[in-house]
């Protein structure tokens, strides 16, 4: 029954993700201009009237949330409560800490490893965000990126992660399987973005597996996203070296 579960779970969400975003790399791949003179954005208009726009936006963040909060329900019914995955009350000292060094560590060598996998031919141009100046630009972009991260994290770690341990998967296998799958949805990048999230996988996860605290890694991500996503939206009319 759990092994059911897990993948009736990701072939509605995250294991979808990494299908569609495998048969992107491969349409980008067939394509005549290499991959390096390809673009694509993560944050898109969806509707040509503002309101409808937003709306839809909006949309999206609910469905990524409702995809966390259906793994930390189907674990609740078998008896994992939020403090076993380590979403319980925030710890003000420990959990700030983490987040912060984990958004480091991850951030900066990630954002240089972008660019040479780009340069190098190995990923598209990734656009964090081509929606237009409105009010509500920012707004949205936090939004998403706390449902990306939400998403992810809960998803990827807390629900894979105990699942797997409860199948009798080792600690290294689960890790590996866990990572694999963060690289898998990010194909659409490129290669580049395929290892460079399979890294992010296996830091994230081993703090998980190490602390039993999530909070962390979701505040972490939240962090990492806000800066790409709000960061280029605010800066890509000015730096020329951005997608």
């Amino acid at each position: 029954m759990v092994v059911v579960e897990v993948v009736l779970v990701f072939s509605i969400t995250l294991g979808l993700s990494g299908v569609r975003s495998l048969l992107s790399l491969l349409d980008a791949l067939l394509r005549p201009e290499p991959l390096a003179q390809q673009s694509v954005a993560i944050n898109v208009s969806r509707a040509t009237l503002g309101l409808i726009d937003l709306l839809k936006q909006l949309l999206g963040v609910v469905q990524l949330v409702g995809w966390g909060a259906l793994g930390i329900y189907l674990l609740w019914r078998a008896g994992v409560g939020l403090s076993r995955i380590g979403l319980d009350r925030w710890k003000p000292r420990s959990d700030t800490l983490w987040s912060l060094a984990l958004a480091a560590m991850i951030g900066i060598p990630g954002l240089a490893f972008y660019l040479a996998a780009w340069k190098l031919g190995f990923n598209l141009a990734v656009q964090p965000s081509t929606l237009d100046q409105t009010w509500w630009r920012p707004l949205v972009l936090t939004l998403s990126a706390f449902g990306n991260s939400f998403a992810e994290e809960v998803l990827v770690v807390g629900y894979l992660l105990t699942r797997l341990r409860q199948l009798g998967l080792s600690e290294n296998v689960s890790l590996l399987v866990s990572s694999v799958l963060r690289g898998s949805y990010h194909l659409y990048q490129g290669l580049g973005g395929f290892v460079g999230n399979v890294v992010m996988g296996v830091v994230f996860g081993r703090v998980w597996q190490r602390t039993g605290r999530l909070w962390p890694l979701v505040a972490a991500h939240l962090l990492l996203d806000v800066v790409a996503f709000v960061g280029y939206a605010a800066l890509r009319d000015h730096i020329g070296w951005l997608p």
